[in-house]
């Protein structure tokens, strides 16, 4: 299928985006609307009426969804059953011994599948695939038999050493489906074939207790897009940054979880490599909560070590975002020892923040900017009550100040702060941590909210400059659109490295990239080319970390490995071992289809723009305790050459930037800003 006019659309916690762009004329279109929680299709409606869209004339809709996201962090999900290798079925429950609260003996765990769901069967195989005790296929059929009884939609069979030799899970699984009344059947190797079976069954587990959801969701979805005269397909973006049609997304729906955040750090990617940044720290910052991402030479990073929640690790590849509970609706309150909280409970989008006008009365992110004069009640997106400054200031004082001892305007001062103490401990996460300077990177701040903590981040992390992409609250969406097809495949093989041995990693490429490019036979999508990346995770022998080593090409010697391992490990821990083994531990490929190129030079129309960058108007800002003079632009109206100073506010459709004083302002390609901090530009 061609791409000539493709929509983008991104379901949020608490908006619902959608982009479009005509690859034949340049137009653009886009819509906000609040998410429909109970249904996001409604919501993708909307947001297709918003923006008076034709579907008859559409060619492709890619779609980001946080339908298995939400389903797994609020366990709501499919009734599912576990058949696993006698002597085995507490696995899920045990994990890694590890504890909820880094500090005390308190918290809590539930297992995906609870106690009474989790059957055992005869069989067994060692770890080099060898059988040790056969499938016991009578047994194995009173235990689907069981399941069936009890009520369970999905069933996952996850059998020790899978990994090694599938033989019995592949047995149980034609026995299972000769019983099991839908096609909701996981098998752990063939999602995951790994080590590690806590990991390996964890995800097999998600797999199966979101597939349900997902092809009911998408079902509906198709059913009234038709409806609406749409004859094209619907993509589904993963949580790798690639794409996969709805037709198939089911059956690996757990690579489906952090979708969303995976399509902003793609188009932030893209963004950075057009504007020449390719660098970047991406900080997305939206209603429900913050994601933020490290950029290297313009690729994302993918990793297969993501764990969404305590105990929840999802082991299939996915781009590695770092999440915490601060968006625009995050609730601040007063805790029981007096001390301020920022999140992570969000009044989401419905009813919202206080300034949205829609019921909120819990005092928020969003109402501390409102109350601080960086929002402009008249332009917010879903005000419907005319809320004033009054009333959320009598809210700020009751709830935070007087507790605190401070007035209202002291206590929305200290929620930013919370709140940006908090997000940049995020960043730092995927920077410091990892070995990254950030004063290496720019700061890519997008969502509806980031641009406006975007200057302070950046102030407080030492980043030279911001990179404000045309439209921030769109990122998400416009992801969608820039994705390529993308299909991930991660092999066991756990062997020391040898000079002798590396056929066999050779042969495990060979095998995922026949995989990879059969995958992309079945996707109706034209794409410009295949691309071909390939890794090995390695570790000295006696350690139980791995680290990852990029590979030029799927046919490297022993010295190729040995080399890249130590150079890769010297990078991370500045620790030289040389006389100590390497181990192989898994085989990764990525195949990704090269999608068409999308000029982002119309997302800001240029009919609209002007030839000095003048003010709309001035309003009162409070920064640092003491108010100032601020001029207020609106972005669509800018000139392409537009450079000003701070402090100023610029407001757009789907979003609002802040730079504060002592920082200047440039104009980039496409339409980005360069926020310059301190002057520095």
């Amino acid at each position: 299928m061609a791409r000539d006019r493709i929509i983008g659309v991104d379901v949020g916690g608490t908006f619902t985006d959608l982009v479009t762009i005509d690859g034949a004329s340049g137009g653009l279109r886009i819509a906000k609307t609040p998410t429909t929680l109970d249904n996001q299709a409604f919501g993708v409606i909307k947001a297709l009426s918003i923006a008076e869209i034709d579907l008859a004339d559409v060619d492709l809709i890619v779609h980001g969804t946080t339908t298995t996201t939400n389903a797994v962090l609020e366990r709501k999900l499919s009734k599912t059953g576990l058949i696993t290798t006698a002597g085995f079925r507490d696995v899920l429950e045990l994990g890694r011994r590890t504890r909820p609260q880094p500090y005390g003996m308190t918290g809590q765990f539930f297992p995906i599948i609870p106690r009474d769901l989790r059957l055992e069967v005869a069989e067994r195989m060692d770890a080099n695939g060898h059988v040790l005790t056969p499938l016991d296929e009578t047994a194995l059929r009173e235990a689907v038999g069981t399941l069936i009884d009890a009520g369970c939609e999905a069933l996952v069979i996850h059998f020790l050493h899978a990994y090694a030799n599938p033989t019995h899970e592949l047995r149980a699984a034609e026995i299972a489906a000769e019983l099991w009344p839908n096609s909701y059947i996981t098998t752990g190797h063939s999602l995951l074939s790994e080590t590690r079976e806590f990991e390996r069954g964890v995800t097999a587990a998600v797999n199966a207790s979101v597939q349900p959801l997902l092809e009911r969701y998408v079902t509906r979805l198709r059913n009234e897009l038709t409806g609406k005269s749409y004859q094209g397909d619907v993509l589904v973006m993963n949580g790798n940054g690639g794409m996969v049609s709805s037709q198939l997304v089911a059956r690996e729906a757990a690579k489906t979880v952090m979708s969303g955040p995976a399509s902003g750090v793609m188009a932030a990617a893209y963004t950075g490599v057009r504007a020449g940044e390719e660098n970047l720290l991406t900080y997305d910052m939206g209603g429900t909560s913050t994601d933020v991402a490290l950029i290297r030479n313009g690729t994302p990073p993918i990793s297969n070590e993501i764990e969404i929640e305590y105990a929840m690790p999802i082991h299939v590849p996915m781009v590695d975002v770092r999440t915490v509970g601060a968006g625009g609706g995050s609730i601040a309150s007063v805790n029981a020892a007096g001390l301020l909280e920022v999140g992570p409970a969000s009044a989401g989008a419905d009813p919202g923040p206080i300034c949205y006008g829609k019921g909120g009365t819990d005092p928020t992110i969003s109402d501390a900017n409102m109350l601080l004069g960086r929002l402009n009640p008249d332009k917010l997106n879903a005000v419907a009550g005319g809320i004033g400054q009054g009333q959320i200031a009598q809210v700020f004082l009751d709830r935070l100040g007087t507790p605190l001892g401070v007035d209202a305007q002291q206590a929305a001062e200290a929620v930013i702060r919370v709140a940006n103490a908090k997000m940049a401990g995020a960043i730092r996460m995927v920077s410091l941590s990892l070995g990254a300077d950030p004063r290496d990177f720019a700061l890519f701040a997008f969502g509806g909210a980031g641009p406006l903590h975007a200057a302070d981040l950046a102030r407080e992390l030492g980043v030279p400059r911001v990179l404000i992409p045309a439209r921030p609250g769109m990122t998400n969406a416009l992801g969608c659109i820039v994705a390529d097809l993308r299909h991930d495949y991660v092999q066991t093989v756990n062997q020391p490295l040898g000079e002798d041995d590396v056929s066999v990693i050779h042969d495990v490429f060979a095998g995922q990239v026949a995989a990879g490019e059969a995958a992309l036979a079945k996707e109706n999508v034209t794409i410009q080319e295949i691309r071909k990346v390939f890794s090995v995770d390695m570790q000295f022998l006696g350690q139980s970390h791995v680290v990852r080593v990029p590979l030029e090409h799927a046919t490297p010697s022993a010295a190729d490995l040995r080399t890249g391992f130590e150079a890769v490990y010297w990078t991370r821990f500045k620790v030289e071992l040389p006389k100590i083994r390497a181990r192989i531990v898994t085989v990764n490929t990525s195949v990704i289809g090269v999608s068409t190129p999308v000029d982002l030079a119309c997302l800001i129309d240029p009919a609209g723009r002007r030839d000095t960058a003048t003010p709309a108007n001035h309003r009162a800002v409070i920064f640092d305790g003491k108010p100032h003079e601020t001029a207020v632009y609106w972005r669509d109206h800018l000139p392409a050459d537009a450079a000003f100073d701070g402090p100023a506010i610029v407001e757009q459709l789907d979003s609002t930037i802040l730079i504060p004083p002592g920082d200047t302002v440039t104009s980039g390609a496409d339409g980005n800003l360069i926020i310059h901090i301190g002057g520095a530009a």
